[in-house]
């Protein structure tokens, strides 16, 4: 009886690691994607700037 209770309470206490786990996860990727989407606006905005510089430098 002892021996199932701590098979119990060990697979509960992984469950909800593995569920904070996972939570974390789904945080970092959404994280990572609003990252990744701030890159690609810094570098469009960069790259508009040095066309433009680009173009005035030619006038």
């Amino acid at each position: 009886m002892r021996a199932l209770l701590w098979v119990v309470g060990v697979v509960a206490g992984v469950l909800i690691l593995l569920g904070l786990l996972l939570e974390a996860v789904r945080w970092l990727v959404i994280i990572g994607v609003i990252a990744l989407a701030a890159v690609i606006i810094f570098a469009i905005v960069k790259g508009r700037q040095v066309v433009h510089q680009h173009s005035t430098r030619r006038r």
